[in-house]
């Protein structure tokens, strides 16, 4: 396990090399240390603009060779968001290193978690947030799932189903709250009464009825959940989503 000291001694070096490389003239944090709320749990997530996107595969190569090489990574997975490439390092102490290729003409801060270090960013937009149609559309596919597999005693796959469709369901609640609703980000911001109530809609094993308890309790809460964000909708959905928990 790495400690604090480490992370910044890594970071450090990391934004240093950044400085003195010519084709980066942009850099950025990004994740908790944007906003001072690191633990000794968080990662290093770093931005870097490019001058030149014809550079790009040379300046990630480069990267990568100085990761494995200086910082002991073993192994790595990319992430793409549009034009731009997130590069994930795992380094054998178990620190996460994000280092995010942009385009000079997408550097830019998305939502707060943006801080400068050099460079001159564009003009700031909007994190993105998930459209509840589209949540609202997850959920229901995952619970025709869930019915499914419970009838036919795949409990393993029922789990895996209801686990979709809570989450989608979550999104939503995060959504009306007013706290992120990506990736379960915001869902320990919740108020506690909301968090108190999504209590019963975890199963609390593999065995039929409490898969089925747990599917009950969730089609309710996402039934509340849709008619909040769209009435009509949910007035609609609601008999078939009732009968599929039954």
């Amino acid at each position: 396990m790495f400690t604090a000291d480490e992370r910044e001694q890594i970071r450090a070096k990391l934004v240093s090399a950044a400085q003195q490389d010519r084709r980066i003239v942009g850099a950025a944090h990004l994740g908790s240390a944007a906003l001072g709320r690191e633990d000794a749990w968080s990662d290093i997530d770093l931005a870097f603009s490019l001058a030149s996107n014809a550079e790009k595969e040379a300046v990630l190569a480069d990267w990568t060779c100085r990761v494995y090489g200086e910082h002991d990574a073993v192994a790595h997975y990319d992430v793409r968001h549009g034009e731009t490439l997130y590069r994930v390092f795992l380094l054998r102490n178990s620190l996460q290193i994000d280092i995010s290729f942009w385009h000079a003409a997408e550097f830019r801060a998305i939502g707060p978690k943006f801080k400068l270090i050099f460079g001159v960013p564009n003009a700031p937009s909007a994190a993105p947030i998930p459209a509840a149609s589209d949540l609202i559309g997850m959920s229901w596919l995952y619970a025709l799932h869930v019915r499914s597999a419970i009838q036919r005693g795949e409990l393993l796959k029922a789990e895996y189903m209801l686990s979709g469709m809570r989450n989608q369901m979550f999104s939503l609640v995060c959504l009306r709250c007013g706290v992120c609703a990506l990736q379960g980000r915001g869902l320990d911001c919740l108020p506690e009464d909301v968090k108190r109530s999504l209590v019963g809609c975890f199963s609390s094993s593999l065995r039929a009825d409490d898969l089925k308890r747990a599917f009950r309790m969730t089609t309710v809460a996402l039934i509340e959940e849709i008619r909040r964000a769209d009435k009509e909708l949910g007035e609609r959905l609601e008999p078939t989503l009732s009968e599929l928990s039954r």
